[in-house]
């Protein structure tokens, strides 16, 4: 028997000492109530003098009668308080202190059967103890009041039952909640504490219906059992609904979407069978949104009859129309001032196919063009995208354009003549069909051909600037690298593709003209010398006037972007081969190589717009950044003069009109630019851009570039000013030459990267 605590076990006293009837608590069960209330003691006799009065100003009528009070509880002498059954138990002492503490009767009070059951219940609510029991024992002092009590085990392990495979539990989980109650006498307080934790994990990671509960079981061994019913989803429906959210028509019958149910379904991660994960199911919304095919999604978690805990998700999603028909008028410098239509269903069928006829036509020139593109290739689990198009297409290439320094226009081959094509040289008769050659230079070509005569007239000026038709098609494949998992966000993505077409240079009337000159290359009679003459198409030496290309394009990007459309945190890279094969004679071979990377660093320098400086409480909305960007390509082989790189303009060098700083085989640009909120739709940016040829302007055939003016390199910083419109940004720049005060106005659509 263990001594009272701090000695305090009796107190004198005189006075009667009654026999209390035994008050136990009954052990626990676990995961039912552990406290029942016992039952009610037997009244007790009461003197004739205790018995109640009634004040006379409260008397009775005489149609009342008088009800006596309860009599009141006997109290007895409490003499001495022990505790027996933590006998052995490695915290002894701590248990005893327990029960001590837990008690509010003392050794010397005097206390009525009800207190001592309140006492035996504060005793067991501490947590400390599986089975608790009072026994009073007459003494003559009083009453001997003995705990004994049946401490818990030792915590020595938490198990869960009921996770499922899918619940992907840190191996850490369990030890860092349990962590500071290993090892000592488990509390079912602080246990109840610990499943609150546990409870709150499963809630931040999303699992919503989740609900842990126990401990169902606690073996002597001190390994406590916790029964988690996570709540698994039992399937996925689908249910189109008007625009009023109803999903029934006037006749009651139910509505009936364009959309294939499987279109809806594979961008739902969550399969029957898994665990409900609210931060999964609004991933796959966000999804489903995405598409662009849905106006509006509701969930709803319907209950399954007799399975507790499992729900059907069920998906009412709002058709929004997919075809439309647009159209507008713009300029650009290829195409002068031109008019657009473009016919297009983004669901063809009820497959989220999208199908676009797209037709342009301009001061200048022409294009249209017919897209296909399926997003998701029906049951292919790395999420496959498709794309093709066919298209013709005429334009007058920046490259042989300067908006300072005149621009190139055909010429016609009128007499016999050398031509200087563009390393070597040729003897021509009037036919344009190859007399000998090539040779070294004009010069050698004349010596070995002198029937040709000297004459330096050869070519006719035809006034037209230099076109160039394309009829072709392309054929794409793009899959992320998600390793097979379709709905895992995977930063790479790499396309694989095919093109194919032909190029004919022309003039305005659709003829044929392979050859061009700088406009400041004309003398008076309208003709121009073997000199100033550049073969446009490509292998005109073989009186080539068509071209066929061919090629095979790998390229990948990696993606870690905040924000797709006005990003302020991540990086993008993009990396990309074509290698063009020959299939015949005017078919050339070269390979383009090309490589852009962007990074952005958040920052929060300029506070104009309110939400760069928040108020307390207030969450921050300020989309302010550092963005740098660098681009570089070059092409190996013998490329035709239309495949040039154009450095200048809006998307390029800002203070230089399009492909007016260069025209070269390889480039390299990079921009720093600083943006910052003006207004909630207003932005301002800060810019310096770079770009240069790396000297490779003589290296393109022709050398157009140097023909023009055009400097090759060159540098250009600016301000501008951002308008957010429901059509997109709209950017109103101004930027200028190396530092000089030659400025160039410019207005874009979308930042420039």
């Amino acid at each position: 028997m263990a001594a009272p605590r701090n000695g305090k076990n009796h107190a004198w006293s005189l006075g009667l000492a009654l026999t209390l009837p035994l008050v136990t608590g009954v052990g626990p069960v676990w995961g039912q109530d552990t406290n029942p209330e016992p039952e009610d003691p037997a009244p007790t006799e009461q003197p004739a003098s205790e018995t109640p009065s009634v004040r006379p100003s409260l008397a009775p009528s005489a149609t009342e009668s008088l009800a006596p009070a309860a009599p009141a509880e006997p109290r007895v002498l409490i003499s001495e308080v022990v505790v027996q059954g933590a006998e052995g138990h490695p915290e002894q002492e701590r248990m005893e202190i327990a029960v001590y503490d837990a008690m509010a009767i003392r050794p010397g009070s005097r206390v009525t059967r009800g207190e001592l059951q309140t006492d035996l219940s504060a005793i067991y609510a501490s947590g400390w103890f599986s089975d608790v029991r009072i026994q009073p024992v007459d003494s003559p002092l009083g009453v001997r009041l003995v705990v004994t009590v049946v401490p818990n085990p030792v915590l020595t392990k938490v198990e869960l039952e009921g996770v499922s495979e899918t619940t992907k539990l840190p191996e850490n989980l369990l030890p860092d909640i349990f962590a500071a109650d290993y090892g000592k006498t488990l509390n079912l307080n602080a246990l109840q504490a610990r499943i609150a934790a546990l409870q709150k994990w499963y809630a931040d990671q999303g699992y919503s219906l989740a609900r842990v509960t126990g401990p169902t079981r606690v073996s002597p061994a001190g390994v406590v059992q916790l029964l988690v019913r996570e709540g698994t989803v039992a399937g996925v429906e689908v249910q189109f609904l008007n625009k009023e959210g109803d999903s029934t028509n006037d006749k009651g019958q139910p509505i009936r979407g364009k959309t294939k149910t499987w279109v809806v379904t594979r961008e739902i991660s969550i399969k029957a069978g898994d665990t409900f994960n609210r931060r999964q199911l609004e991933d796959d919304i966000k999804r489903l949104y995405g598409t662009g095919l849905f106006g509006d999604v509701k969930v709803t978690l319907r209950p399954v009859a007799g399975e507790p805990g499992a729900v059907t998700i069920v998906l009412g999603v709002v058709e929004q129309s997919t075809g439309s028909l647009s159209g507008g008028i713009g300029y650009s410098q290829s195409q002068g001032i031109f008019g657009q239509i473009q016919l297009q269903d983004s669901n063809l069928f009820g497959r989220a196919w999208d199908l676009a006829l797209n037709v342009t036509y301009g001061q200048f020139g022409g294009l249209a063009d017919l897209s296909f593109t399926d997003p998701w290739i029906k049951g292919d689990k790395y999420r496959t995208a498709f794309r093709t198009k066919v298209f013709l297409s005429r334009e007058v290439p920046q490259v042989f354009q300067s908006q300072q320094n005149g621009n190139f226009y055909t010429v016609s081959d009128v007499s016999q003549g050398f031509f200087n094509a563009p390393s070597t040289a040729l003897a021509y008769q009037s036919n344009s069909t190859v007399y000998a050659g090539p040779y070294a230079s004009p010069t050698a070509a004349k010596a070995a051909n002198p029937q040709l005569g000297d004459n330096n007239n050869w070519f006719q000026l035809d006034g037209n600037a230099v076109a160039i038709q394309r009829i072709g098609g392309t054929a794409s494949f793009a899959r992320p690298l998600n390793g097979g998992d379709p709905y895992k966000k995977a930063p790479w993505n790499v396309v694989v593709g095919l093109n194919a077409q032909q190029v004919k240079p022309i003039n305005f009337a659709g003829d044929a003209m392979p050859y061009a000159t700088a406009s400041n290359n004309f003398t008076g009679n309208g003709t121009t010398t073997v000199s100033n003459v550049i073969c446009v198409a490509y292998n005109c030496e073989n009186g080539a006037t068509t071209n066929q290309l061919v090629g095979l394009r790998l390229a990948a990007s990696m993606n870690t972007l905040n924000d797709p459309r006005n990003p302020t945190k991540g990086n993008f890279l993009s990396v990309g081969t074509e290698q063009f094969v020959s299939v015949g004679q005017d078919s050339p071979t070269f390979n383009r190589l090309r490589a852009s990377a962007t990074h952005y660093i958040p920052v929060n320098w300029l506070k104009f717009y309110k939400g760069c400086r928040p108020k307390p409480g207030q969450k921050e909305d300020c989309k302010q950044a550092l963005a740098f960007q660098a681009s570089v390509g070059t092409n190996l082989g013998n490329m035709p003069v239309y495949e040039a790189f154009c450095l200048g303009g809006s998307n390029s060098v800002r203070g230089y009109y399009d492909c007016d700083l260069g025209v070269g085989k390889s480039f390299g640009e990079a921009t720093v630019e600083y943006r910052f909120p003006i207004f909630s739709i207003i932005s301002g940016e800060v810019f310096v851009d770079a770009g240069s040829t790396f000297g490779s302007q003589a290296d393109v055939p022709g050398n157009p570039g140097t023909l023009l003016d055009k400097p090759g390199d060159g540098v250009s910083p600016g301000v501008g000013v951002i308008v957010t419109t429901p059509v997109g940004p709209l950017r109103l720049e101004v930027a200028s030459q190396d530092f000089t005060d030659e400025w160039r106005f410019n207005l874009g659509v979308g930042w420039k990267f």
